[in-house]
């Protein structure tokens, strides 16, 4: 069954207190974005990766490829105004319906080798795997008026990527119109109607949001 991972990178760097967009930052050297590729590649040379960027900035990542010699093989595609929509023109881009389709945010660089062939692993048998991890602190919901009560924290998950699902369950469910509610594919396959399994994701895998993120996976990348 061939795979495919949908890598999905549209921030900007403004909680990162910079004018270069985050995913274009450098870690040792390289852009964010090139570590989160080669994280794929190093998976599987079989697998076919499409790169979702906004419009705007494909001449830019055009030159950072040339200035790094930066190879890889991949499929191009501008995004949209919405995740949503940039999945969906990801989608659009996959010939058939037959396989399975990770999406994966282009600023998780730190991500191994061993989730990403879990979560294949898992949607090729049951057609869906949601990264996740537990909530490490307490939590409390807080009401609109202010007041807040303490929840149980083992009942809650964090969701990270890959998001990974039968490619024909994708294609169908991204069929939908847009809704505010859809925060991720998940969120989308599961108003369709899909079940939705969860795999044990890795506190490593952050997105990488502020620069205390940055300086962190830095470190982590020079050891590994």
């Amino acid at each position: 069954m061939q795979e495919y991972a949908i890598i999905v990178a549209g921030g900007s760097g403004n909680r990162m207190k910079s004018e270069v967009p985050k995913q274009f930052l450098k870690i040792n050297g390289l852009p964010i974005l090139m570590h989160t590729i080669n994280a794929f590649r190093n998976y599987s040379e079989s697998l076919k990766i499409v790169l979702v960027l906004p419009n705007s900035q494909i001449n830019y990542w055009k030159q950072l490829c040339a200035d790094h010699l930066f190879s890889i093989t991949y499929t191009l595609v501008a995004g949209g105004d919405s995740r949503f929509a940039s999945v969906k023109n990801g989608l659009k881009s996959i010939q058939g319906n037959d396989g399975l389709a990770a999406v994966h945010d282009g600023v998780r660089p730190v991500i191994s080798k061993e989730i990403i062939a879990a979560s294949f692993a898992k949607a090729a048998d049951q057609g869906s795997a949601v990264t996740s991890v537990p909530l490490k602190d307490s939590i409390r919901k807080v009401e609109a008026n202010g007041e807040n009560a303490a929840m149980n924290r083992s009942a809650f998950q964090l969701i990270q990527t890959p998001q990974t699902f039968r490619l024909d369950w994708m294609q169908k469910a991204f069929e939908m119109g847009y809704n505010d509610q859809f925060t991720d594919c998940a969120s989308v396959l599961e108003a369709a109607g899909y079940p939705i399994h969860l795999i044990s994701g890795s506190y490593e895998n952050i997105k990488i949001t502020t620069p205390e993120d940055l300086r962190w996976a830095e470190i982590y990348l020079q050891k590994n």
